[in-house]
């Protein structure tokens, strides 16, 4: 533990977010599944996605921005293929309702895919895509975000840095997890670094006027830069047309910010598909063909005799064993806002920082 950091266990903090969930008025079941949702994320070291939107997030849910008790409907499609209105409901509540679908729609069809309306943001795309590897499935998630990213030479955002995750089951210790915003960058970890009081590297973000930055709160209120240039600048639009686009959903500047428009809905879209893998091949043979996937990454040779490969998802397993053990570190301001979020909503549960070994 650091004078930077302030560690809560896992087990103190999932139920202490439940309990604001519920107050800000979600039904228990959905205040426990976004509660768990927000702690896995921290607990995978996605800081940036974890407890820090916790009070925008609440502060949303109180002013009726993200409807406590949403109805998702379905709204058109058949066989495979469907679209789902959400309601204006959390991105949690939405986003694992259309995961659920599609997994239902792949055990008839093989592939099922869902498109998601009138959602808000959903934290980790991972934590979808992951619904469905724990069924033995591939599991594709991905969500449409106001326009963040700024083109190569551009001086206004013009798309959003629309994240997109895949997993794939291997039957061992943790799924294949690819997860990334198509921004050099997450939005969040610039948040993350405005509460370390930290500097970032000139090539995440810009300022309003265009200019590169290390001020993370001049680049939050900037744009991002794309991921891999015109390359990820193109995935971007090809993930705003599947979320929003084709979905009848908004798309591009059509939806709204929860910073800048805490008072309205987002409108934000999503899109899941599930592949039923059981169609093609056994889980023993999954199991074994990915085994010797992994074993391959770490055979192979590094410069560094002390690197290693790693599969996507194997680093955020090891920081969840980790933190389980070591607990979640927190910045202190982020803490001191956690429990003065607490004290707000009359939470009877506490936060209590572990005490260093």
């Amino acid at each position: 533990m650091t004078d930077q950091e302030v560690r809560v266990s896992a087990e103190e903090l999932e139920p202490f977010v439940d309990e604001l969930f519920r107050r800000a008025g979600l039904t228990a079941d959905d205040a426990a599944f976004s509660a768990r949702c927000l702690v896995q994320t921290n607990l995978w070291g996605i800081d940036s996605h974890g407890v820090l939107r916790l009070a925008a997030y609440v502060r949303r849910l109180r002013k009726n921005a993200m409807n406590p008790r949403p109805q998702t409907r379905l709204l058109r499609g058949a066989q495979g293929l469907e679209v789902i209105d959400g309601d204006d409901g959390p991105g949690f509540l939405v986003g694992r309702d259309a995961m659920l679908r599609a997994i239902e729609l792949a055990e008839a069809h093989n592939v099922g895919v869902v498109g998601a309306i009138r959602s808000n943001h959903f934290g980790a795309a991972a934590l979808y895509a992951r619904l469905a590897a724990e069924r033995g499935m591939v599991g594709i998630a991905m969500t449409n975000v106001i326009p963040n990213v700024v083109a190569p030479g551009g001086s206004k955002p013009i798309t959003g840095n629309n994240p997109i995750a895949i997993a794939i089951p291997t039957y061992a210790d943790f799924p294949f997890v690819l997860d990334m915003s198509l921004s050099a960058v997450a939005g969040g970890k610039l948040l993350l670094a405005s509460k370390k009081g930290e500097k970032i590297p000139l090539d995440w973000a810009t300022d309003k006027d265009g200019r590169p930055t290390d001020d993370p709160d001049k680049a939050f209120a900037g744009f991002l830069l794309p991921m891999g240039g015109f390359k990820g600048l193109g995935l971007s639009y090809a993930v705003d047309i599947l979320c929003g686009l084709i979905t009848g959903g908004v798309f591009g500047d059509q939806m709204k910010s929860m910073y800048a428009h805490p008072d309205d809905p987002s409108l934000t879209g999503h899109l899941m598909i599930a592949i039923n893998l059981a169609a093609i091949i056994t889980p023993d043979e999954m199991k074994a063909r990915m085994a010797a996937f992994h074993a391959r990454l770490k055979a192979a040779p590094m410069l560094d005799p002390q690197a290693e490969m790693f599969l996507p998802g194997e680093i955020e397993h090891r920081t969840a064993q980790n933190r389980l053990e070591q607990g979640i570190p927190l910045p202190p301001k982020l803490h001191a806002e956690l429990l003065a979020l607490g004290a707000e909503l009359g939470a009877a549960r506490l936060l209590p920082a572990l005490t260093a070994a």
